[in-house]
Formats: C-alpha cells, sequence, structure tokens
C-alpha cells in the first residue's frame, strides 16, 4: 500500500498494490496529482524505499516541479506522519481482523480508508521540536559510550514522541 497523509487536515490517499516497484509508485504519484488541486505545490515525505528513488520516479518528479520529494533519515519513519496512519490501520484493524485472503484484506483497508475520511483528523504533536531534541540530548549523555539504548522504552527520554490521533504524546 501507498498512502499519502495531509497534515493540514488528516485527509488519507490510498493506492493498494500487490508490489511496490516504481511502476505502482508512479500509478500512486499519479492518482496524487489527479486528486491535489493544481495550484497547491505537493510535498512528499518519504522513507527511503528503492522504487521513490529510480529513474523513473526521478523522471516523473522533473516533469512535475509542483512536486517535492523529502526523505527521512534511516530509523527516522517516525517523522513522517502517515506511518502514524499506518500504526493506527495495524491496531485497529489488521491486527484485530479476520482475513482469509489478501483480497478480504484489501477490501477491508480500502474500507477503513474511506471510513477515515469520513470524519479526517490530523494527527497533533504534543511536544515541540525543542522539547524533543532536548530529550534527544538527555539520552545521548545517558548511554554516551555505551553503544546502544540503555533507556528503557517506559521512560520519557527513551525516544522521540509520535503524534497520535487524539492528540495526546506517545513514545515510540
Amino acid at each position: 500500500m501507498f498512502a499519502a497523509f495531509d497534515t493540514s487536515n488528516g485527509k488519507v490517499t490510498t493506492s493498494t498494490h500487490r508490489r511496490h516497484r516504481a511502476t505502482e509508485f508512479l500509478k500512486f504519484l499519479t492518482k496524487i496529482d489527479t486528486e491535489v488541486p493544481d495550484d497547491l505545490d505537493v510535498h512528499l515525505v518519504c522513507d527511503n524505499y528503492e522504487s521513490h528513488r529510480t529513474l523513473a520516479a526521478t523522471t516523473w518528479l522533473t516533469k512535475h516541479p509542483r512536486f517535492h520529494m523529502h526523505n527521512t533519515p534511516t530509523y527516522s519513519s517516525w517523522l513522517n506522519q502517515v506511518e502514524r496512519w499506518f500504526g493506527y490501520i495495524t491496531d485497529q484493524l489488521i491486527r484485530h481482523g479476520d482475513h482469509r485472503s489478501v483480497q478480504s484484506l484489501e477490501a477491508d483497508i480500502r474500507a477503513q480508508s474511506e471510513s477515515w475520511n469520513e470524519n479526517p483528523k490530523p494527527f497533533i504533536w504534543t511536544k515541540t521540536a525543542e522539547d524533543i531534541l532536548t530529550s534527544i540530548g538527555r539520552l545521548l549523555q545517558r548511554i554516551k559510550g555505551e553503544g546502544h539504548w540503555s533507556a528503557s522504552p517506559a521512560s520519557s527520554d527513551a525516544a522521540p514522541h509520535r503524534p497520535t490521533r487524539s492528540g495526546r504524546t506517545a513514545a515510540r
């Protein structure tokens, strides 16, 4: 699945594909291009998945200058709000669902996406960038030289905070 999350209003655009090659990514970009009004720029925050960086994708993006690609650093997917939406789908649908076929799962994901868009809500960061960086700085001081995370996941300083749909902060 490819998904685009409008951070201004919480609406999600999805495209379900069995494979995630450049061909499918280009179909998704074309879908976004048709759904987003022409007078708006589109900022894509993507992970470092290979299909996002192919010659075909680069060529397409060059021909569509309103699209701006931003790649998250490795292990920083929590920065991308669509990843939080994927977490929501996983928690609400996949873990608790009974899908006897790929087609059934895909149909449920499409239905969940449509349901989400009936009352979309953007995720709200409850910590400022400064708060997050300060927390990371404290953590790095504690684990300096150890070569691993020494803080427990339950610690408020263990990891940066990610947005939740309700606006509450959740540590990752």
